[in-house]
């Protein structure tokens, strides 16, 4: 095989470190092997670190970014129920599908995309859906590059008696995300993103209110794979655990490096730099006369207007054969109209922020 080394700096995956690699490559245990279990297990501490909760059920849920969606639906929303789901870009609206799949009623909160929700819109949405079960909302739409606050939202929906349901997909590890002091009841993410592991897994974290309701379910979880009554003997059981499904070892081996890295470098000392790249790309794409889509921007996230008369798929095309640089297109009504550049993870240097603006002012002329 010949596979070229790219500077992934589009919307995810990003660039894996030879680290990580290194630990993908490490000798294939049986998934019960009492090493593997010892190693899984150290993993999902460290999860819990990053994710800033105690919550005992935190695991890697063994598929990419959108089984985490899956999961905590399929386990907490029941055939009947009714949600909120706010809507503001791609993932927002893929959230409301996989509700539907579920048989569950939903009420969209939209606002238009790149735009974020103000209190007072949830404020109202929940007082208009009093039966609403859970609120559904993304922390960062991948899709827009923007950020949403949550904290206060957090208590306008327990104040309500609803679970508040939270994708990270984007910002974990890169933004700060407080899982027990926010109140998040169910939180997914993936690891090709900030964590910069490879695709394949979404870890996951359920709060005691979560266990609760799904102990309290009616009926049978329509997913066998990610019935979380099954995995939970396995990935948090004492003891023997319990068999459900062979686990990706050496996916969790490179989850569980980078992991150890994240918290080598410190939460706030991470959370910093990726602010302080956000910061140099964006003075330099203004010095270009180029301005963001959204107010509210990701630092992990950036989507960028694209000039006018600039023919888009030409400068990624020319960024990716002159420069082996990658970054993403606009999805939606941004199609052709904006760019987007991650800045996660082992991604987010001064290097490469340099590097894809020397490479941008080359292709754009």
């Amino acid at each position: 095989m010949n596979i070229p080394e790219r500077i992934l700096m589009g919307p995810g995956p990003s660039t894996v470190s030879a680290r990580v690699l290194r630990a993908l490559g490490s000798p294939t245990l049986g998934h019960l092997d009492p090493k593997y279990i010892e190693l899984m297990d150290e993993t999902c501490v460290r999860l819990r670190q990053v994710y800033q909760t105690t919550n005992a059920l935190t695991f890697p849920v063994s598929a990419t970014g959108m089984a985490g969606m899956e999961c905590i639906i399929t386990n907490l929303m029941e055939p009947g129920d009714e949600a909120i789901v706010c809507v503001n870009g791609v993932f927002g609206t893929r959230m409301v599908d996989v509700m539907e799949r579920a048989g569950v009623t939903v009420h969209q909160v939209n606002v238009p995309w790149g735009e974020i929700f103000s209190d007072e819109a949830i404020a109202e949405a929940v007082q208009q859906h009093p039966k609403a079960k859970a609120l559904g909302i993304v922390h960062a739409e991948t899709s827009t590059g923007a950020l949403q606050p949550i904290e206060a939202i957090s208590k306008i929906v327990h104040d309500a008696g609803m679970l508040f349901l939270v994708d990270a997909v984007t910002s974990l590890s890169g933004h700060q995300l407080k899982v027990d002091e926010w109140k998040i009841d169910a939180i997914y993410s993936g690891t090709q993103k900030c964590l910069s592991c490879p695709p394949g897994l979404s870890p996951v974290s359920f709060s005691p209110a979560a266990l609760e309701a799904m102990d309290k379910r009616k009926t049978k979880v329509q997913s066998w794979y990610f019935d979380v009554s099954m995995l939970k003997a396995y990935y948090s059981g004492s003891g023997k655990r319990a068999y459900h499904h062979t686990a990706p070892v050496n996916m969790i081996y490179a989850l569980n490096e980078a992991l150890a890295i994240v918290l080598e470098e410190g939460l706030e000392t991470r959370f910093e730099r990726h602010k302080q790249m956000h910061l140099r790309l964006r003075a330099g794409v203004a010095a270009m006369g180029i301005s963001y889509v959204p107010k509210h921007s990701l630092h992990t996230l950036n989507c960028i207007h694209i000039p006018e008369g600039v023919d888009d798929a030409a400068v990624r095309t020319k960024l990716l054969e002159d420069y082996n640089l990658e970054i993403g297109a606009g999805l939606g009504p941004f199609a052709g109209k904006a760019w987007r550049i991650g800045l996660m993870g082992h991604t987010a240097t001064k290097m490469n922020v340099d590097l894809v603006l020397a490479a941008l002012k080359d292709a754009i002329g």
